[in-house]
């Protein structure tokens, strides 16, 4: 498969997932939060769909689109891992991370500290999605909607 291909089924798979857990997600209350803003598509997709809830988004830069770029008080720059520990109980509904590299030994790094972050954000019955496995005993995965291949983007429950 084509480097091309993949991509576009990895963001066919996280835009599938997070279409199909609106319901689930509206069920708990509190914030959504995005760790990986990139040029904003996932967060211009997410306050479609969540228009009523605080999205906070993370990254180490902001280089959005103008559009999709939150205000500066839903907008935390700087180092994922040290600037989501000041969110650990914020008790979130949501929290999508796509910030794998597709280089193991990279994303071996951050698979030491995400699963435990995610953990920490999340309100009970929180909804976690995610491009890397998350390897938790707190997190419950959940079946992936139809089409969505096994692997290609994750999708659990905060126990």
């Amino acid at each position: 498969m084509s480097r091309l291909d993949s991509f576009i089924r990895r963001l066919t798979a996280q835009r599938d997932i997070l279409n199909a857990i609106v319901a689930l997600v509206n069920g708990t209350e509190g914030p959504v939060l995005e760790f990986g803003l990139g040029n904003g598509r996932t967060y211009d997709h997410l306050r479609e769909h969540f228009p009523d809830r605080r999205i906070i988004a993370f990254d180490r830069e902001v280089r959005s689109y103008s559009s999709s770029t939150p205000p500066a008080e839903n907008m935390v720059t700087g180092d994922i891992r040290k600037s989501g520990q000041a969110f650990v109980g914020i008790g979130a509904a949501l929290a999508h991370a796509d910030i794998g590299t597709g280089h193991d030994e990279i994303d071996a790094i951050t698979l030491t500290w995400l699963p435990q972050l995610m953990v920490g954000v999340l309100a009970r019955d929180g909804i976690a999605v995610s491009g890397l496995p998350l390897e938790r005993p707190e997190l419950e995965p959940l079946p992936l909607p139809a089409g969505v291949k096994e692997g290609r983007y994750f999708l659990y429950r905060r126990t």
